[in-house]
């Protein structure tokens, strides 16, 4: 549906342009509307409904709450116009069920703006209803009672024509009111002169009423007429007076019944959390009209349902308002019918009003101004305004705004005039919110995600309940199974970390870097706090501290020993946060945080790019020299592996030997990478002789596997591996314990297929959500050598193996592939293939790396060895060709 837009149309002197105020989609909306009127209908024609009870649970709300400018006003008055029938959306569905068409819909706006108050809000409702061209005696008289002693001498007529409700409803009201005073007056035989005053038509009604008089009877069946009637006539009385106006309602006859659909919209401007007086005064209305259905759209939940506030409003709890509990559902997956069932608590009617999806913001802009029926926003122009807004109409509104300003300028507006924030987001998010609420606002705008107490801290306060309160706007989104269960709205925050904020209480740059230097040690604190080896909480911290500290330059603090402990699991989650805005990568990265968000993330990206990319990036990191020691040597240790990986041993040795004389935290580490090249260039008793010293933190135990399942031991290193996997989960560190395991599997892959197919399942649970590209690699290799020398697949999936180890750049990956090969060729006595196995692994032994891999091969197909060996065994060679060459035999046995 579109009307003229008159904003645009006065904001141009293009003739030609069309300018269309544009609805878009909210089906979803309309569905639950029309779900709801439906079991309304239901609920008051049933046979046990009634009226007058004060007691039963009220179903007669549905709330549409949502953030400023997501389109909740334009809702409200779509679904007036759909249920008055004047104007309904064409993807709208109609109406079909029994009963819509008594629907009579009446909205009101709330809106401060509008200048409402509760006396115009009753009137207003009783107005609407003048259509069924008949008075409603006990309102209507009790109004007259109520207006003549509140107003004396101002005609209800001119109140009425002054409120603009005259135009609206027409002038029917007052001559209803009128005439059912006078007919009163006629059943009581009262003269016409006192039947004029409705002061001694009420006492003397009461009298009849309180007698039990036959001339009454018609009104008699309103139990508590007579006592409304006696109350004094002011604001507090009004309140209660919409019971009449049920009543009545519920008399009227078959052809004349109608259903009130009451649009209650801009609610949260009646007041606020502390002062509930207007607030109390409509909940009246709503539990006193229960055969009419309220529609509430505003930008927070309505708190009916919530104990707490008994003593503040006259009804409250989950028993009193069932569809009002917690169970809050975005509206783009509404819920069937049934869930909308009266007394279903799971129905949930308070709905979160979503953004525009992509494809709706496109359309919102392609219609929103044209030329000749054209869009006159260009595509890529539309394609930027949707990416910026997140959905959010009000930013689409004001991106058309801008638009015809800059064309008002003689300039063609591009893409690039439009990747720019609107100060008036600010304006409109803050308007309601107290002046701690919105330091909470601007304090939570820092981080991804919070929780109330995080938010706290950040702000600087020393109480939690502005936080508490914030948590519960609109655009402020939960996920409660998340770490910090808060999030702001997207377009919101970037708004209001963004935008030149004009507003009275604006933060200067310094009350930012303060507020993010409370983030960041709220969030060191949070963790140091935590669970020890809390993986989730960690990774948390570290990727809010990063993109913190990288935003405003901050000391890397406990960011140093989180980054430790990241790099302890060896599970390599993602954590590199975008580079700040306004600052050039270089620039960024030219910094000792920027330093430490590239290495963590190049650790993290080195299991899926080629190991040489992330050994540049590393060489470069090592070189500039940017990190504090303690980091340095992180950068150099895994500069020294990744060159390991390659094939670069002499680098990684240097590299390895510098760390392990540091001292530092990686030193034991660094001990092992030596003991690794040791073996590497078949120094077997080198490498023996450091088992000893490396302990837990040198992973002594996998070393010590490491070194004898190359001698044919396979037994003795598969004991070696599950005490290094033992070990590893004593401590918690997943990552070593998978790749203990998995080295364990393919050991035990020489020997028993059974035996290696347990061993594998074990390794692939263990694998189960960490990201460790050489540990995969080497359990798809233990899954090839258990099934060498019967599946004739095995050549097949070992290309496909080599492929990806090539594309990792991982050496060691394919010289074990290749020693698988080998040993499945010896098996099946295949010497051609053999022959080229035996080819790639004496081209590697050239490389001064893994000669003994060569040996090994000669060893399993019952070679001699072209020339003496070069490998230092532990034990003697003999021993050592009698068991490999068993191990082919037994696969053979097999």
């Amino acid at each position: 549906m579109a009307g003229r837009d008159l904003r645009a149309l006065f904001s141009s002197n293009d003739r030609g342009m069309t300018t269309a105020e544009v609805f878009t989609n909210r089906q979803a909306q309309w569905d639950l509307v029309a779900a709801a009127l439906a079991e309304h209908l239901e609920h008051i024609a049933a046979p046990g409904f009634d009226v007058e009870d004060l007691e039963a649970p009220r179903t007669n709300v549905l709330v549409f709450h949502g953030v400023g400018g997501i389109g909740k006003t334009t809702l409200s008055r779509k679904l007036e116009a759909a249920l008055a029938g004047t104007g309904r959306p064409a993807q709208w569905t109609a109406l079909s069920w029994p009963g819509a068409g008594r629907l009579r819909p009446v909205r009101i706006d709330l809106a401060r703006a509008a200048g409402g108050d509760f006396e115009q809000l009753v009137l207003t409702i009783r107005a609407a209803l003048a259509d069924v061209g008949r008075p409603l005696p006990a309102f209507d008289v009790a109004l007259r009672r109520y207006w003549e002693h509140q107003h004396p001498g101002e005609p209800l007529e001119e109140y009425l024509r002054r409120g603009g409700l005259a135009t609206r409803f027409g002038k029917a009201m007052p001559q209803q009111v009128q005439s059912a005073l006078a007919d009163v007056a006629q059943a009581l035989l009262l003269p016409g002169t006192v039947g004029s005053a409705a002061g001694q038509v009420t006492g003397s009604l009461v009298r009849a009423l309180r007698e039990r008089r036959q001339t009454v009877r018609a009104l008699a069946g309103c139990a508590r007429l007579a006592d409304l009637l006696e109350a004094e006539p002011d604001l507090e009385t009004l309140s209660f007076y919409p019971h009449l106006l049920a009543w009545e309602l519920a008399q009227l006859p078959a052809g004349k019944q109608v259903v009130p659909v009451i649009l209650l919209d801009t609610f949260e401007d009646i007041g606020d959390r502390s002062h509930r007086d207007l607030e109390r005064l409509i909940q009246r209305v709503v539990w006193l009209m229960p055969n009419c259905f309220f529609v509430v759209t505003g930008r927070s939940r309505l708190q009916w349902a919530e104990p707490a506030l008994q003593g503040q409003l006259d009804h409250t709890g989950p028993a009193a308002w069932p569809h009002l509990a917690p169970t809050t559902h975005h509206a783009a997956l509404p819920r069937p019918r049934a869930a909308l069932a009266a007394g279903d608590p799971a129905g949930g009617r308070q709905i979160l009003v979503g953004d525009f999806s992509t494809e709706d913001c496109d359309d919102y802009l392609a219609r929103r101004l044209e030329t000749d029926g054209t869009p006159l926003i260009p595509a890529p122009v539309r394609q930027v305004i949707t990416e910026r807004s997140h959905g959010l109409p009000l930013y689409l509104d004001l991106a058309v705004m801008r638009f015809l300003e800059l064309r008002r300028t003689g300039h063609t507006p591009g893409p690039d005039d439009f990747r720019h924030d609107f100060p008036a987001l600010i304006a409109r998010t803050m308007a309601d919110l107290t002046p701690d609420e919105r330091t909470v606002l601007r304090a939570a705008s820092l981080l991804d995600a919070f929780d109330t107490n995080l938010a706290t801290q950040t702000a600087g306060l020393p109480y939690q309940a502005p936080a508490r309160r914030l948590t519960e706007r609109p655009f402020v989104r939960e996920n409660p199974f998340a770490l910090w269960p808060y999030h702001l709205h997207g377009l919101i925050r970037s708004t209001i970390r963004d935008a030149d904020d004009q507003s009275d209480d604006r933060w200067t740059s310094a009350d930012w870097h303060h507020a993010a230097t409370r983030a960041l040690a709220a969030l060191g604190r949070q963790w140091a706090a935590g669970p020890d080896r809390d993986r989730l909480l960690l990774v948390g911290c570290l990727r809010q501290g990063l993109a913190l500290a990288a935003d405003f330059r901050l000391d890397l603090d406990w960011l140093t020993d989180a980054a430790y402990a990241y790099i302890s699991d060896s599970v390599w989650e993602p954590l590199a946060p975008p580079a700040p805005a306004g600052h050039p990568a270089e620039q960024w990265l030219a910094s000792p945080v920027g330093a430490l968000v590239e290495l963590l993330s190049t650790l993290a990206r080195r299991q899926h790019e080629h190991r040489s990319r992330t050994a540049d990036r590393l060489a470069v990191l090592a070189h500039a020299a940017l990190l504090p020691d303690e980091l340095q040597e992180m950068a150099l240790y895994y500069l020294a592996k990744a060159q390991r990986d390659l094939g670069r041993s002499d680098a990684s040795r240097r590299n390895m030997q510098h760390v392990a004389d540091l001292n530092g935290r990686l030193a034991p580490a660094a001990r092992r990478g030596l003991a690794h090249l040791a073996r590497l260039a078949g120094n077997f008793p080198t490498a023996h002789a450091t088992v000893s010293a490396l302990g837990w933190p040198g992973r002594h135990h996998r070393v010590d596997g490491d070194i004898w399942w190359p001698h044919g031991d396979v037994h003795r290193a598969a004991t070696a591996y599950a005490a290094a996997r033992d070990e590893a989960d004593h401590h918690g560190v997943a990552g070593e314990r998978a790749t203990s395991q998995t080295q364990r599997a393919f050991t035990l892959a020489f020997t028993d297929p059974t035996l290696a197919d347990d061993e594998i399942d074990l390794a692939e649970q263990f694998l189960t959500g960490l990201d460790l590209k050489a540990t995969t690699l080497t359990l798809n290799l233990a899954a090839l050598l258990r099934d060498a020398g019967t599946n004739p697949a095995v050549d097949e999936r070992a290309e496909a193996l080599r492929t990806e180890a090539r594309a990792a750049g991982l050496i060691s990956a394919e010289a074990m592939l290749d020693l698988t090969l080998a040993f499945h060729h010896a098996v099946t006595d295949d010497d051609t293939k053999l022959a080229t196995d035996l080819e790639r692994l004496t081209a590697l032994a050239g490389t001064g790396d893994y000669p003994y891999y060569a040996d090994i091969a000669h060893f399993m197909a019952g070679l001699p060895l072209p020339s003496a060996s070069t490998a230092q065994w532990l034990t003697d060679e003999a021993t050592v060709r009698a068991r490999w060459r068993h191990l082919v035999q037994a696969r053979r046995d097999r």
